[in-house]
């Protein structure tokens, strides 16, 4: 009986002492595991910021070649990522594009007779186009074509003249036009929806930045109606991208377009529909809209999410090495018309940070020669 105590006492020993070795030997093997996630994480980044500065290289050497509102898109976003003054240029730019719209508008087309000839003409512009897009901005806005004068050409340009800080000497009359009319007539309608998505979402949040109407909820209630995630299988391509574009544009809206963090839980349907659909998402949309999803985790804090990954993959397969940019789905490498896609790829690619800039007060460089017709902000009339 005590041979076998002893005999038992022994080989207990002995298996604590194999169990300890091999607990051992299992960390010292985890080690080499997480340094090389690690490596294998830091050249992924590494890779991800090479492809961006190849673009950023391609569109830098040629910025000032491109028209004041390619320039202006280009240069605001860089310029919001990494307050970088060499940007400062092409800021200029944007902000010349902007007061001399709103000059024209606030002194050449404000009654309402110069408003619908003004609209008409640009309602027109789309006859004879046949592609889906094309039809239908047509088919519903000619019914509302001072839609085009309201949406498309003031609040744009009225917003972006208070994210600098500035508005226009006559933003009191401009502001009187935009109270003419009840922007819930445009937001409420599933055609529009249908056929300015993405123009809508950035329009609600700068009606709402503006201090003017707010119609962001009445926005997305008709949007989820015109477009049930139940029916994605019956839509068209461009029906799909039109979809996934008003999406990522209430994020982006809601961040003041790359200057603030938006909350995920804020907008929890949106980020919980590409999750779930990432994958037909990375199939069915171009390259633009792909770049787009990444970046509204980007601006939720989001970068560990597979979502991220996913789209920076995705993106960075579709770079032309050679030409040192992304080709729209012709295979067409016109530097203009790819900035959009291009300038959102550098920015999925090698995500800097949210910065509220350039603003008057904030980055006084920038504004030390103001466009005419531009002043800084007033204080609200009691």
């Amino acid at each position: 009986m005590k041979l076998k105590t002893i005999t038992l006492c022994t080989l207990l020993s002995a298996s604590v002492t194999v169990a300890v070795h091999a607990q051992e030997n299992a960390l010292a093997t985890n080690v080499p595991n997480i340094q090389t996630q690690a490596d294998s994480l830091n050249s992924h980044e590494q890779s991800f910021k090479q492809s961006a500065d190849l673009i950023r290289t391609t569109y830098e050497s040629q910025l000032y070649t491109l028209p004041a509102f390619k320039e202006g898109h280009y240069g605001l976003r860089m310029y919001r990522q990494t307050l970088d003054d060499k940007y400062s240029a092409a800021v200029w730019s944007d902000m010349a594009r902007v007061a001399s719209k709103l000059s024209t508008l606030s002194n050449d087309v404000h009654t309402m007779e110069q408003i619908v000839l003004y609209s008409e003409k640009r309602v027109a512009s789309y006859v004879g186009d046949n592609d889906e897009r094309s039809v239908r901005r047509y088919n519903i806005t000619k019914h509302m074509p001072e839609y085009l004068y309201l949406g498309v050409d003031l609040l744009g340009s009225m917003a972006r003249a208070n994210e600098y800080g500035l508005e226009h000497k006559n933003d009191a009359k401009l502001r009187e036009i935009i109270r003419r009319y009840d922007f819930s007539r445009y937001v409420t309608n599933e055609d529009m929806v249908k056929a300015w998505a993405a123009q809508l979402a950035n329009q609600v949040y700068w009606l709402r930045q503006l201090g003017e109407q707010d119609v962001v909820d009445e926005f997305v209630d008709t949007f989820k109606k015109a477009y049930p995630d139940d029916e994605d299988k019956k839509l068209s391509s461009q029906q799909f991208g039109n979809k996934l574009y008003g999406m990522t544009h209430v994020i982006f809206g809601d961040s003041e377009y790359y200057q603030h963090q938006v909350s995920e839980q804020d907008h929890q349907w949106i980020y919980d529909y590409f999750r779930e659909n990432i994958d037909t998402i990375l199939l069915r949309a171009k390259e633009d809209v792909i770049a787009e999803v990444g970046l509204t985790f980007l601006l939720a804090g989001l970068e560990d999410d597979p979502v991220v990954e996913k789209t920076r993959l995705a993106i960075q397969a579709s770079i032309d090495e050679k030409q040192g940019m992304i080709p729209s789905i012709t295979g067409d490498f016109d530097l203009e018309y790819g900035e959009h896609r291009n300038v959102l790829a550098i920015m999925l690619l090698d995500w800097q940070q949210v910065n509220e800039a350039p603003t008057y007060e904030g980055n006084p460089k920038v504004f030390t020669n103001i466009p005419y017709g531009l002043i800084k902000n007033q204080p609200p009339k009691n």
